[in-house]
């Protein structure tokens, strides 16, 4: 249970700091607490390896899909784009800092896919909304976006906890192999 708060109070630590700092126009800050978050996480992580495939997958998942929202004009970001509809750097940080919960603090959604269709549904747009409510975002058609955000979270959390859920498991053959294995 310990470890559970620790992640999720580190996970939210991160996201209030990178929407904070992104609405005062100082998203690097932001960004630096997320990868400070992100080393403790690695740091306690069994598997480090593992663990930082899921965070790039999730940097590369969310790189795609906040690109394609602000290109399609779904959403504005005012600081921490390099390229011109590209998705912000530091919003990019907070996909990976919200995977670093995926096999911790949200470890349960990997045995309930569904549900985690049904809160990326009503969790992307409320976290979207708070963050339009301190100025780290707006959308210039609200409601048409955060339709966006709802659709796309009910498919890419499951996606994203899939991913991490299968990159747990040890194929049965590689179990064997280090069951027989005790020469030591």
């Amino acid at each position: 249970m310990h470890s559970i708060l620790v992640n999720l109070s580190l996970f939210k630590a991160g996201w209030l700091a990178s929407v904070f700092t992104a609405a005062a126009s100082v998203p690097a800050a932001g960004a630096t607490v997320v990868a400070v978050v992100v080393a403790v996480h690695l740091a306690r992580s069994a598997d480090v390896a593992q663990e930082t495939r899921l965070l790039l997958f999730a940097a590369l998942l969310g790189l795609g899909w906040e690109s394609l929202l602000v290109s399609m004009g779904l959403v504005q970001y005012s600081t921490g784009s390099a390229f011109p509809g590209l998705a912000p750097y530091w919003i990019v940080g907070m996909w990976v800092l919200f995977a670093t919960t995926i096999n911790v603090g949200m470890r349960w959604l990997h045995k309930h896919v569904a549900v985690a269709a049904i809160a990326g549904a009503i969790g992307g747009p409320l976290s979207f909304a708070a963050g339009e409510k301190v100025g780290a975002v707006s959308f210039p058609n609200p409601q048409m976006s955060l339709l966006a955000i709802a659709a796309g979270w009910a498919l890419l959390l499951p996606l994203l906890v899939r991913v991490a859920a299968r990159s747990l498991e040890v194929p049965e053959a590689i179990r064997i192999e280090r069951s027989g294995n005790d020469d030591s």
